[in-house]
């Protein structure tokens, strides 16, 4: 078979490329250039004696439900198809369909800067912890958004639990210029009254604003089973881990929203200094979030 492709690219004039084949290596390179090379290796192998033939589609086992909906062409020429194609951009993204989670998005997307795909996140871990002892702490409130999609979906199928909301109020604290790129002033554009009237949930809520960690006072004995930090700033984040992480119920979880934004440097670098020599490993994902589960070593 060597020797018959030698000869047939000798013939093309490629293995020698004289004067007088010059013309003919040209014209197999525009041939190349317009007909694509499936073209050209199916003339090859033609000249050799093969021929390629389409193979029927492979059918699914008999206990495969059937797929539905979308059609891929696989290399192969297989057709198969796939449930909720319009989901795929290009992986499956859930937080772009019309289940629950769009009811309580819709209470989110009004007045906060965390991305649909980053609540998605918050409202499934959320879902898992409500069966999880303790309740649930949002640091770094701003207008409320993350917080009202927190408080409908507690009031909707866990009203036992609160949802404590930690923050100024009044804008970033003091930051520090080594770690953080945030300045002292920054989100001061909300206020309790506009978060509590956008909220509701009075008997859900406990809003305590001011600053970390001097308005943990009063909760040392608590419990918690999922907390959202969103402080944005190194000191912040690390004084939130160093009150929560001790009162995190086992299974419980801890976002850390910042984590992975080039915005927040210091939010990266407290998660990680808090977290050296203790067996849970934060989990960066590629929303930029931090995830942080408790397991049963603690």
């Amino acid at each position: 078979m060597k020797a018959q492709l030698q000869q047939l690219l000798h013939r093309l004039g490629l293995l020698e490329p004289s004067r007088r084949h010059r013309a003919t290596a040209r014209a197999y390179r525009k041939t190349l250039r317009d007909a694509g090379r499936r073209r050209v290796v199916r003339s090859v192998l033609k000249e050799l004696g093969y021929d390629l033939v389409k193979s029927a589609p492979a059918q699914p086992a008999k206990d495969e439900p059937p797929l539905r909906n979308r059609e891929i062409k696989y290399p192969l020429g297989s057709w198969y198809q796939i449930p909720d194609s319009s989901l795929y951009t290009p992986f499956f993204s859930p937080w772009l369909g019309e289940g629950e989670f769009k009811h309580y998005y819709a209470f989110a997307a009004p007045r906060s800067l965390v991305s649909i795909d980053r609540c998605y996140v918050l409202y499934t871990l959320l879902m898992q912890s409500l069966l999880i002892p303790g309740d649930v702490w949002e640091c770094g409130v701003y207008k409320g958004g993350t917080a009202a999609m927190m408080a409908a979906l507690l009031r909707d199928k866990m009203p036992s639990k609160k949802l404590y909301l930690f923050d100024t109020f009044e804008g970033m604290p003091a930051t520090d210029s080594a770690k953080d790129v945030h300045k002292k002033g920054d989100f001061a554009d909300t206020s309790t009254e506009g978060i509590m009237t956008h909220i509701g949930c009075p008997d859900i809520c406990e809003v305590r604003p001011g600053f970390i960690p001097s308005t943990f006072a009063g909760l040392e004995s608590a419990q918690i089973a999922f907390a959202h930090v969103d402080v944005d700033i190194y000191q912040s984040v690390l004084d939130s881990l160093n009150f929560i992480w001790p009162r995190l119920s086992r299974g419980g979880f801890i976002i850390a929203d910042d984590y992975g934004w080039p915005s927040c440097p210091g939010a990266r670098a407290a998660v990680e200094e808090f977290f050296v020599g203790k067996s849970a490993i934060p989990l960066c994902l590629v929303s930029g979030q931090a995830l942080i589960f408790k397991g049963a070593a603690w």
